[in-house]
């Protein structure tokens, strides 16, 4: 009997995507797909245009040219606020948080169409509002435990060590309820005793909570031990995509990643 079912559109696709600064082909032409329900990994050499890409799927930076399909939806030309509220969020390669306000504090600015933001709610429903603030400390603290910062909720942010912010930054991601995470070297001036902890939480939200993720990554043992699949970048072009076995038996990645 024959199949007819198609399979299951991607929940990130992107298409033929550009970008050149100054006469510089940052992006020349990537395409990349991330299945719902993935750990999805994107490697490449220094300079090859990882970070690029993430700032055109995120329109932090729009693109010259192509298309960025998310959840069936086109949305290269959503603002980078309105394609976090269609539930793609992303973290950035050095950790940004509000230094001068506590770890809870930076986890509950994260929650998305809060009543309290309406003046008119505040005023004449407060006791809706309080209400939901106490249900979103409530979630955030629940979040600051899976990531192992729920001693640190009433700490200032910017006492926290490079890898604490990551973790707030993931946590901080999550309270969002999102449906894509794009990481950016979440293991980056970690320490290495909190890496694997990381990508332990990684691996957690994707197998029970059902999360997706694009990861950029150099330190290959992470890449290689969290990924469903890998997108390799050389020179802004693709150049090879594969599970991370194929990955790391292919020459051209070989050649152009590792210098092989």
């Amino acid at each position: 009997m024959v199949n007819n079912q198609s399979p299951p559109l991607p929940l990130l696709a992107a298409t033929g995507l550009c970008k050149s600064f100054g006469g510089i082909k940052a992006v020349n032409d990537a395409n990349i797909e991330v299945p719902k329900g993935s750990i999805t990994g994107l490697i490449g050499p220094n300079g090859a245009g990882k970070t690029t890409l993430f700032n055109l799927l995120s329109n932090f930076i729009h693109p010259d040219k192509g298309r960025v399909i998310f959840d069936g939806e086109p949305i290269h030309n959503l603002q980078p606020y309105q394609i976090a509220q269609q539930g793609l969020v992303r973290t950035f390669q050095v950790a940004r948080t509000l230094s001068r306000l506590s770890v809870l504090e930076n986890m509950l600015l994260a929650a998305q169409k809060q009543t309290g933001e309406n003046f008119w709610q505040v005023q004449f429903q407060p006791h809706i509002v309080a209400k939901e603030e106490k249900e979103l400390q409530q979630q955030a603290m629940f979040l600051l435990e899976s990531v192992g910062l729920a001693k640190k909720a009433h700490d200032y942010a910017g006492g926290l060590s490079g890898g604490q912010r990551k973790l707030l930054e993931m946590g901080r991601a999550l309270m969002t309820n999102p449906k894509l995470i794009l990481l950016d070297e979440p293991a980056a001036g970690v320490n290495p005793r909190l890496i694997d902890d990381i990508c332990d939480r990684i691996l957690t939200w994707n197998r029970r909570d059902g999360m997706t993720f694009l990861i950029i990554e150099h330190n290959m043992d992470v890449i290689m031990s969290l990924c469903d699949r890998v997108w390799v970048l050389a020179e802004g072009r693709n150049l090879a995509d594969g599970t991370p076995a194929e990955i790391q038996s292919n020459a051209k990645v070989l050649e152009a990643y590792l210098g092989q």
